[in-house]
């Protein structure tokens, strides 16, 4: 009980425009109070219609009053602060500035429980029990409050739109039906809802069919992602099991040939250093018999001359001289050919396979201009070459080609490295090589392929030959634009690819190279272009 008159006297001063108790409360001549800064707010807000009014019950006042605090009504306030009711919670039933008024309360007004589409008014739960309790009200259709009910309401003729025009898809009202929109296809608005509900349910079915398919779909690859996996991490469990193995038994294939090379160099060290202390001994007899000899021969007496001479005992041959053979210095050349054998064929397995692999090794290569011969034009930032009639205004270089039409890439090029060429026109040479390859001049040593410091696959005419040292190896394998070429520098590896859905091997080089390479292009005819793919 006490708790309800503390809440009626909170209602009774509180300001109806902020629902707060009221701050510097003042009051109207009609006898409604209010904050002085809502009020004054209000009535600011109204100056353009020239007249002020009370927000209550609506009386209009001019000019505008006056208005002054109310001093003791000011301290009644303070009072009821110091008794607990400002900090007691606002009642949940009065409408706040979000929500829905009942537009049938007076002063505070509650929140509206249902809005209703046929009288187009918000009620309370107070005010709408005649529509709960009435037979004819109860066939009005009541919806969750809103403040859009004038939108229901036809802006020409003020009636409630309960048509729809399918003609011109909208809501109208009755006149409307028999005036702009005669003759036009019309129904009611239920029955347009009724057939529109069953679409939107037809909709619903539709989408939820989909959702569920959808989430099937994704708990499949949910799965897939998680084969994938498991797949993936015991691949990689197995092959580091499988080349730590691999790698110890290299290890200890690498310890045994390591212990058979000492093994034997130690066999062979004793065998020639015997042979060695033997042939000393033998020099020492040798230089003692020499001496003896030289004594005898130096003697100045006949007769003691004559007398030793038969003793001197014969020279004995040398047996050991014909025993010893000089062998070749690499001693071990049949072991190392036996490991380079093990390392060509591991180089076989591991060597790339798919595009993908080889682009891995990906190098981006850009031409060098003062490489170029001076009829060749560099484009596209000096990664296409094309042949042209004009010569080109380069400066005097001494790293220009003075005569074949070739030029040199910027980068050098030492370990994996792979990059493609595009070709166009009737002939052009893909090539690599040394960068000490001579400029000068027309000789073979100057072009690519015809030396033994270049390497060169010819594209010509939509066949290939290969060049190295002026050998030329015809190239069989089927055509494409694009040349693909891997370098395994210190493998000594050069190989040469057709690029288009697979990679097919063209040419294929096993040597050792002595110096970085450079690769290089030679542009055969006027119009013949190359071009430095972009790979990243």
């Amino acid at each position: 009980m006490a708790q309800q008159e503390n809440q009626l006297d909170r209602e009774r001063f509180c300001c109806s425009i902020c629902l707060d108790l009221l701050k510097d409360p003042v009051t109207t001549v009609c006898g409604h109070s209010y904050c002085m800064s809502c009020i004054n707010t209000h009535w600011d807000n109204g100056e353009e219609r020239g007249s002020y009014s009370c927000p209550q019950c609506r009386q209009t006042f001019t000019p505008r009053p006056v208005l002054g605090k109310s001093t003791m009504l000011a301290g009644l306030v303070e009072e009821l602060k110091k008794t607990g009711l400002q900090a007691s919670p606002a009642d949940h039933c009065y409408a706040g500035p979000e929500d829905v008024a009942c537009d049938f309360c007076t002063g505070r007004k509650r929140k509206a429980l249902k809005s209703c589409l046929v009288c187009l008014a918000s009620y309370c739960e107070k005010h709408l029990q005649p529509h709960l309790q009435s037979a004819q009200l109860k066939k009005h259709k009541l919806v969750e409050p809103s403040e859009k009910l004038q939108e229901n309401i036809c802006s020409r003729h003020d009636e409630v739109m309960k048509i729809f025009c399918r003609t011109d898809q909208q809501c109208i009202c009755y006149l409307c039906s028999m005036d702009e929109h005669k003759d036009h296809d019309t129904v009611t608005a239920v029955a347009e809802r009724t057939e529109r509900q069953r679409e939107l349910g037809l909709r619903r079915q539709t989408i939820q069919q989909r959702l569920q398919d959808t989430e099937k779909d994704v708990k499949l690859l949910q799965q897939e992602e998680e084969a994938v996996n498991g797949s993936a991490d015991k691949a990689v469990e197995d092959s580091e099991k499988i080349f730590t193995e691999l790698i110890r038994l290299l290890e200890k294939r690498s310890s045994d040939v390591k212990q058979q090379i000492r093994s034997q160099q130690e066999t062979e060290v004793s065998r020639v250093r015997e042979l060695q202390e033997r042939l000393e001994q033998e020099i020492t007899e040798l230089k003692r018999k020499d001496h003896e000899l030289k004594q005898l021969s130096d003697t100045e007496d006949h007769t003691q001359f004559l007398h030793n001479y038969p003793s001197l005992s014969p020279l004995s041959e040398s047996t050991l001289s014909s025993s010893i053979r000089i062998r070749p210095l690499r001693y071990f050349e049949d072991v190392t050919a036996a490991v380079s054998q093990v390392r060509g064929r591991l180089q076989d397995i591991l060597k790339p396979e798919t595009r993908a692999d080889f682009l891995k090794y990906s190098q981006e290569i850009t031409l060098d201009p003062n490489t170029a011969y001076k009829h060749l034009l560099l484009s596209e930032g000096n990664r296409k070459v094309t042949g042209m009639r004009v010569e080109q205004s380069y400066s005097n270089h001494p790293d220009r080609f003075t005569y074949w039409r070739q030029v040199l890439s910027r980068e050098s090029l030492t370990g994996r490295c792979y990059w493609e060429v595009e070709v166009g026109g009737r002939a052009v040479g893909v090539a690599v090589t040394y960068k000490n390859i001579s400029r000068a001049g027309n000789s073979d040593e100057c072009k690519f392929g015809y030396n033994d410091k270049s390497w060169m696959l010819y594209c010509y005419e939509n066949r290939y030959e290969f060049y190295y040292n002026s050998i030329r190896t015809p190239v069989s394998g089927p055509w494409s634009s694009r040349v693909g070429v891997y370098l395994d520098h210190r493998a000594g590896v050069l190989s040469f690819y057709r690029v288009s859905d697979t990679m097919t091997l063209l040419h294929r080089v096993q040597t050792t190279f002595t110096q970085p390479l450079y690769a290089g292009v030679w542009v055969c005819y006027y119009g013949d272009t190359a071009e430095l793919c972009k790979l990243k």
